[in-house]
């Protein structure tokens, strides 16, 4: 399912990872928790290692899952070096490393 197949998800007012906690308008997730749920969705789902997760879809040392962002579009490249990410990584890492002074 491609991201722009995705339903669209709507804040509730209470944290998604499970906790109960009250949210603020427009969040998913209390402070540091949507780190919380990502490990334990998959210490469920493929034995807590992210190494088992990467092995399960295809991806290691032979088959890079960040060229295959890159290829797919969900992930560029920055212009400068050959770092990639997310957009708002690539901004980051352009204003950290490639800033003129």
């Amino acid at each position: 399912m491609s991201s722009s197949e995705l339903p669209r998800l709507i804040p509730t007012g209470t944290c998604w990872c499970g906790c109960g906690t009250t949210v603020g308008l427009g969040s998913f997730f209390a402070r540091g928790h949507d780190k919380t749920a990502e490990a334990a969705l998959l210490a469920v789902e493929y034995g807590s290692s992210v190494a088992q997760l990467l092995h399960k879809h295809g991806y290691g040392p032979g088959h890079s899952l960040s060229a295959k962002a890159v290829e797919v579009g969900a992930w560029g490249e920055c212009p400068h070096c050959e770092y990639v990410g997310a957009p708002a990584s690539i901004r980051n890492h352009t204003n950290r490393h490639h800033r003129e002074k």
